[in-house]
């Protein structure tokens, strides 16, 4: 890895964040939908984040997003034999999706991102103060 700026590790940062609202809003998008089976049923994502050092120097770091889980909470069964997705005992399958849990994971990333956004625009104003001093 090549040597880490502040922008670099903020930017990351920021896109990790992206993905951890992305992943938000696919869970809350399937908050509640039924499914005829449990296999078939919506399990909640969340990105598994994993520290990523600067080879040069291993006090700075930044963060990356490893991969995207699925959870495995067993799905919400209701006996609905009318509906037209229940199994042959009348049975549907909800997502196990807490929508409240999700809606306070989104604030809370989207606070995340913000701070990595005032870490930028700190950083370049900064720079630019820098620059003028020079002149």
């Amino acid at each position: 890895m090549t040597s880490l700026s502040i922008f670099d590790i903020a930017g990351r940062a920021m896109a990790a964040q992206l993905t951890r609202l992305n992943t938000t809003a696919s869970n809350l998008a399937n908050a509640g939908s039924v499914a005829g089976s449990a296999a078939g049923a919506y399990q909640a994502k969340k990105p598994l984040f994993v520290t990523a050092y600067d080879g040069a120097n291993s006090a700075r770091a930044t963060v990356d997003v490893e991969r995207i889980v699925s959870g495995h909470v067993a799905p919400e069964t209701r006996h609905d034999p009318s509906h037209p997705l229940a199994d042959a005992n009348g049975d549907v399958f909800i997502a196990a999706v807490d929508a409240n849990q999700e809606l306070v994971e989104m604030v809370e990333t989207q606070r995340q991102y913000a701070n990595n956004v005032e870490v930028l625009q700190t950083a370049k104003s900064l720079l630019l103060d820098t620059l003028r001093l020079g002149k």
